[in-house]
């Protein structure tokens, strides 16, 4: 499995520095919150309702830790760059946004939801939502 990931991130990486997005997504950029340094990392990027998401399939990383400290960053694709603002969502606005996101790309992350899919519950996917940081992208200041 972790073979597969790896492979698949690098996979996102080359595709996303050609400018080829797959379902939506981007290379997310944020500065390290101690190095004040770029830091890179493949994400998928959800729209939904008129809004768009960035969802942490692993949980809580640095580059969640990064974007928290920065409130913002780059979404990059190929040569374009786009400047956000990024506002957490609180747990309990989470189910629609993780469903969907299940929805769209299980095929890629649903390893690290476990036993959550996209027909699980609202009570079961507020039940992990803690674990999720979900990111609302709003235009840079």
């Amino acid at each position: 499995m972790r073979t597969l990931d790896r492979a698949s991130r690098r996979a996102m990486i080359l595709l996303g520095r050609m400018g080829i997005s797959v379902l939506g997504s981007r290379t997310l950029a944020v500065r390290g919150r101690k190095s004040g340094e770029w830091r890179t990392t493949p994400v998928n990027l959800l729209p939904l309702d008129g809004e768009r998401y960035l969802i942490a399939p692993r949980g809580h990383t640095q580059w969640v830790r990064n974007l928290r400290a920065a409130g913002g960053g780059e979404l990059r694709l190929g040569r374009k760059a786009e400047a956000f603002g990024a506002v957490e969502i609180a747990d309990a606005d989470k189910p629609a946004v993780l469903r969907e996101y299940l929805r769209r790309w299980a095929w890629e992350v649903g390893m690290f939801f476990e036993d959550v899919d996209v027909n699980s519950s609202d009570s079961r996917l507020l039940e992990v939502a803690p674990g999720f940081p979900v990111f609302r992208i709003t235009p840079a200041a």
